[in-house]
């Protein structure tokens, strides 16, 4: 069992900049920037671990079965659960890059040297900050946002166990901030 906590990453993220505040929480996503988990009780853990059964997806406790439901995950996390589930279809290294160039504004080569680096259509969740931190500065306020929340979702809701990387196929949620 590994336990990776990205709380660090989001804390230094921080709150987005005044100018894309809006943006930020007209997608619903806000609440995530106060979730992260900083510290575990790998005992505890431990013992969730231990009770989980795949393919029922619940826990087998010594009281009953417990499933996590939406409704759970929406009261743990604050977030609204309406509308249709985003669907994620895989995605091809040359369609990341053509979504990196398009939807964050960097160069083509910037972004083939990325994705070379990460093996795949990811990117570096610095270097996603990094973008952000440039589109602050040159007031490219959508830009910002759309790499501000990408950052935000690979440190929270998709975070893997790469515990540096972020799957670029997130972005496609963030093409229409509104």
């Amino acid at each position: 069992m590994k336990l990776s906590s990205h709380g660090r990453k989001v804390h230094t993220l921080g709150r987005s900049v005044p100018a894309i505040e809006g943006l930020v929480a007209g997608t619903g996503l806000s609440p995530l920037i106060a979730c992260s988990v900083d510290t575990g009780d790998r005992t505890i853990l431990s013992s969730f671990v231990e009770r989980w059964h795949r393919e029922m997806s619940s826990f087998h406790l010594p009281v009953r079965e417990v499933t996590i439901m939406l409704d759970d995950v929406s009261s743990l996390l604050h977030l609204p659960v309406v509308g249709d589930l985003h669907a994620f279809q895989p995605l091809h290294v040359d369609d990341a890059i053509q979504m990196l160039v398009d939807l964050l504004m960097v160069s083509a080569e910037a972004v083939r040297a990325e994705t070379r680096q990460c093996r795949g259509p990811y990117v570096r969740l610095q270097w996603v900050y990094d973008i952000y931190e440039r589109r602050c500065q040159a007031g490219h306020w959508t830009t910002a946002a759309r790499a501000y929340l990408l950052h935000l979702l690979g440190c929270t809701l998709f975070a893997n166990k790469s515990a540096t990387n972020v799957h670029v196929v997130y972005l496609e949620a963030l093409r229409d901030l509104s």
